[in-house]
């Protein structure tokens, strides 16, 4: 018996996986909890300390690139995350997996198929697609995007909350007043951040942020 929380905006598919996670689970009687958006999930994972599984959508309300994966792993890093994604492309599953996930389960897969992908990972084993084997040598731009990708991962959630205030363009008073920290820390946290994505200035560092948490940066 396994704790499941599915978060996707689309109901259909939210049945669907309820249907392959009684397979993965041989017809046992699983507690299964859904959300449709970001603030939903959230609020489920908070409220529910023993989840054997996330299954999340990368697009949904709420979310833009993988910050609604980055917010979930780093206020749960206990919890694993899988990603289930229309999106097939090879880039996008190593970036997911180097941001924390556990798994990433095309939404193309056959029912059975993503039964075993579910049954691989509660037994504790990282699952991708074949075509996106772990093993097989990134190109040169999917090089350059995992690195991006490994940096952001350090960030820590104040300094990611700090990230994307500058990413909005607001200057460091308001962002210390939003905060309701010294303009001081503030300045302390863009340094950090900027030490950890390897940049020189906030515009790089909006830039670096730009490649993984905007909406254009999952493709369709």
């Amino acid at each position: 018996m396994a704790k499941v929380l599915i978060g996707d905006d689309h109901p259909l598919f939210r049945e669907a996986l309820r249907v392959a996670l009684g397979d993965a689970c041989d017809g046992e009687e699983n507690t299964i909890l859904e959300a449709q958006d970001i603030d939903g999930i959230k609020s489920l994972v908070a409220a529910n300390e023993d989840l054997d599984l996330v299954l999340l959508d990368l697009k949904m309300p709420g979310v833009s690139g993988f910050s609604g994966l980055v917010e979930l792993k780093q206020s749960h890093p206990e919890v694993p995350i899988v990603v289930v994604s229309a999106t097939e492309e090879r880039g996008t599953i190593r970036e997911a997996i180097a941001f924390g996930a556990a798994g990433f389960i095309p939404k193309s897969l056959g029912r059975h198929e993503i039964a075993a992908a579910i049954q691989s990972v509660l037994d504790g084993e990282l699952f991708v697609p074949p075509h996106a084997r772990m093993d097989d040598e990134p190109t040169d731009e999917e090089k350059e995007r995992l690195a991006i990708a490994k940096r952001m991962a350090t960030l820590t959630p104040q300094q990611m909350r700090v990230l994307s205030l500058i990413a909005e363009g607001k200057p460091n008073k308001i962002i210390a007043f939003e905060l309701d920290v010294a303009e001081t820390t503030v300045k302390a946290h863009i340094t950090a951040i900027l030490r950890k994505l390897k940049v020189h200035s906030r515009t790089q560092a909006v830039l670096a942020a730009q490649t993984h948490f905007s909406k254009e940066s999952i493709p369709s």
